[in-house]
């Protein structure tokens, strides 16, 4: 960070041949300069690299106020304060201003009356571009004295003024916020007569307060966000208000599973060496957050969060910490059987809909591991559903007959040691054959994790039964493959 400019008054600022310009003009001017240079405008957001940054990029340049469109998770308000790097790193402003007036071109009748008995004697101060920032979560409550202002009894008291006098005006948010970037969060949710309240500021350059009509071109640089699903459950944005929006954007969640792995692990708040966390690990996690936006028991308007996904694989690592802890042992890998450690995650940040709420929340997040489980399965190992022909011998076929012959089940517990786990899994010789064969690229200390995924795939697609247990997960014969083999003995 640069230091803070030296200049004390405005005769000195005016020596150094400042020119003043509005905010809309900074963002515009130095987002041209980035473009020219080749580096990115919002680095670190991935996915929107040609959706909605060119979009915002087009709506900077053309100097408008922006609607961010989209559904929760998709990292709107996360755009507008990064916006703030690309404002002028410190501005001028008069000392004693209450809404940051520019020494060259002051707006309030304070600002200008200072400047007016002071003149080139104007004590000037100045503001970080971090503190150009102001955000208001619209909400019921919200009132037009919070945003706008209203009349202070106490100040026309103090001061003996009467109330006809402007200087009784104390200053809402929104005028405090004069040469800054001002975000309204879930703008559907502000009441209609508050919108209408915006309508002056953003296009006349006024403000009305309680009889008041004040002509003050505040300079501002609006951006709001909004998510569909408001529109019918909660409330609208007024249709006057959105035609004095310039550009309306819209958000969208990762198409691919690589831009939502690299999402996750950059946002997640993970250091963990002690911990191996296998590839297909993270791919399983974004898998169960796609599952989740196409399952029918989720409400798909209300969307599900790129949180879901970090907060999920947060609770994978600690899962797996947490065993390692209770073995005393110095390191662990990440097993399967770890994801129902992630139920809670999940839990809290999908909607469910009426069926689904029917099954309840821990069911079918499971089953949307499951639903996770299938994908990375037939992405390694062959369609079941394709092999089942009448006497013909199938690659899962050894594995099947194990559980049968020997009658008994194979259990992994969520607090096996690692000798344990790996004892276990050991116990089916034919997992071997299978994983040599088609997993000729998976990495030595990863062979264990595709055991699982084998062993839950076969599940998934009901050739064995998986019983999620108090204290970890069994794996035995299904009544359907049992019913197979005894009609062939009989035969």
């Amino acid at each position: 960070m640069m230091e803070k400019p030296k200049i004390k008054n405005l005769k000195e600022l005016k020596a150094t041949g400042y020119k003043s310009k509005s905010i809309k003009d900074e963002l515009s001017d130095n987002l041209s300069e980035l473009i020219k240079s080749g580096k990115p405008s919002f680095p670190n957001i991935h996915g929107y690299e040609n959706t909605v940054i060119p979009d915002l990029e087009r709506a900077i340049l053309s100097k408008h106020n922006i609607n961010f469109l989209g559904l929760r998770g998709q990292a709107k308000t996360r755009l507008a304060r990064m916006m703030v790097k690309l404002l002028d790193e410190w501005v001028p402003i008069i000392k004693g201003s209450e809404i940051n007036d520019d020494p060259l071109s002051p707006i309030s009748s304070l600002g200008k009356k200072i400047i007016k008995e002071d003149g080139d004697d104007t004590k000037i101060d100045w503001m970080h571009r971090s503190e150009r920032f102001y955000e208001k979560l619209a909400t019921p409550d919200v009132t037009v004295s919070d945003l706008i202002g209203d009349v202070d009894p106490i100040k026309a008291a103090s001061l003996k003024l009467s109330y006809a006098d402007e200087r009784v005006i104390h200053f809402g948010m929104i005028p405090r916020a004069n040469r800054c970037i001002f975000v309204i969060n879930e703008l559907p949710d502000l009441q209609a007569r508050i919108q209408v309240s915006l309508f002056s500021i953003l296009e006349e350059k006024e403000i009305q307060i309680r009889g008041f009509k004040l002509r003050i071109p505040l300079d501002l640089q609006f951006i709001f966000t909004a998510n569909p699903e408001d529109y019918t459950n909660r409330g609208s944005i007024v249709t006057p208000l959105k035609d004095r929006i310039g550009s309306q954007i819209i958000t969208h969640y990762p198409h691919t599973l690589s831009i939502a792995k690299k999402i996750t692990k950059q946002e997640s708040d993970i250091i963990q060496s002690s911990v191996y966390i296998p590839e297909l690990a993270h791919d399983l996690i974004e898998e169960i957050n796609f599952a989740a936006r196409k399952s029918e028991y989720v409400d798909f308007k209300s969307g599900v969060s790129a949180r879901m996904s970090i907060t999920a694989f947060e609770n994978l690592v600690s899962t797996a910490k947490r065993r390692m802890l209770i073995n005393n042992e110095e390191k662990t890998s990440i097993r399967l059987s770890d994801f129902t450690g992630v139920i809670p995650a999940i839990n809290g940040k999908i909607e469910l809909v009426y069926e689904g709420e029917e099954q309840g929340a821990d069911q079918i997040s499971f089953n949307l591991i499951n639903e996770g489980v299938k994908t990375i399965f037939l992405r390694f190992f062959p369609e079941i559903s394709k092999l089942e022909k009448p006497n013909e011998v199938t690659p899962y076929d050894k594995i099947l007959s194990w559980f049968v012959e020997n009658g008994t089940e194979l259990f992994i517990g969520d607090e096996f040691t690692n000798k344990e786990y790996q004892d276990s899994l050991d116990e089916i010789k034919p997992l071997n054959e299978l994983v040599k064969k088609y997993c000729k690229e998976i990495n030595n200390e990863d062979i264990s994790f595709i055991k699982e995924i084998l062993l839950w795939g076969l599940s998934s697609f009901k050739k064995l039964s998986k019983n999620r247990m108090l204290d970890g997960i069994e794996f035995k014969d299904s009544l359907g493959s049992y019913l197979k083999n005894l009609n062939s003995d009989q035969i």
